[in-house]
């Protein structure tokens, strides 16, 4: 299906499917990192969804629901305004898993937000971005920039992650990317 034949509210209609594909993917992380969260909503789901501890960080509080630290049958989730490219109230290799969901393509410095997640993350802890791909519906409704699969893949490579899958889901309107810290 071509990205003139889908309808503009297209990504308001797969959202909750590509949180529970995510959830699935991530559910065995315990500590998770969601890098860009907006709103915290990705945040709030897999807290409560797969019990995981889930730190939402992003630049702008502007979005951020009124309660920043929600505590729902002892699930914790925490949102927070902080520069991903500084994530310096974080150890070395003690996050789980990190999510960048449709956010990526907005940060100033993308590069040096994938090194932080990849130095926060344990090894063998995984990254996912869930981004729109260049040429699809969302540049054509939004007119920003995004990658191509071998941009964003080669971007998760220069920053040390290894074992990277880049593929296009959902009428490939969507760029499904993730990757590993290696086990050193």
């Amino acid at each position: 299906m071509s990205p003139a034949k889908l309808s503009d509210n297209f990504y308001d209609k797969i959202k909750p499917r590509l949180y529970q594909r995510a959830g699935q993917e991530l559910r065995l992380a315990y500590r998770v990192f969601d890098l860009g969260c907006g709103a915290c909503e990705l945040t709030q789901y897999l807290s409560e969804t797969y019990g995981q501890k889930v730190t939402g960080v992003d630049i702008s509080a502007n979005s951020f629901p009124n309660n920043r630290n929600i505590t729902k049958n002892t699930k914790r989730i925490r949102c927070i305004r902080k520069d991903a490219t500084r994530l310096i109230f974080i150890r070395d290799k003690t996050i789980d898993a990190v999510i960048i969901f449709w956010a990526l393509h907005e940060m100033k410095n993308p590069q040096a937000v994938l090194q932080e997640a990849y130095r926060v993350l344990r090894p063998g802890g995984k990254v996912l971005v869930v981004e729109f791909p260049r040429n699809s519906l969302a540049q054509k409704l939004w007119n920003e920039n995004y990658y191509t699969s071998k941009e964003l893949s080669d971007s998760l490579r220069k920053a040390g992650f290894e074992d990277i899958c880049a593929k296009r889901i959902e009428h490939k309107q969507i760029l499904w990317v993730d990757g590993y810290r290696g086990t050193n």
